[in-house]
């Protein structure tokens, strides 16, 4: 499952760096280091479904919503749910 993510992630990221504007390599950029981060937490738990993943994501942003001015911290969701609908499908 862990795989899928990360396969999902590349290709992702990979089309926004050929076709994307600032702001999506900007969201990309920041998605991409909670995202290994919450793969990494994911390797050693039982769990690996995409709601467990979802969770984990949430809690970044929720972090991310701290850190961020509002119109980044809106980039980033977007950007998350984007990549979100593209590893369930």
């Amino acid at each position: 499952m862990l795989e899928k993510y990360e396969h999902t992630l590349q290709n992702w990221i990979e089309g926004i760096v050929e076709s994307g504007d600032d702001d999506a390599l900007f969201a990309s950029g920041y998605l991409q280091g909670h995202f290994a981060v919450v793969l990494s937490q994911l390797e050693v738990e039982e769990n690996q479904d995409l709601s467990c993943l979802s969770a984990k994501m949430q809690v970044c942003l929720d972090l991310a919503k701290e850190e961020l001015g509002e119109q980044d911290y809106k980039l980033v969701e977007d950007a998350w749910q984007a990549l979100r609908q593209q590893i369930a499908a």
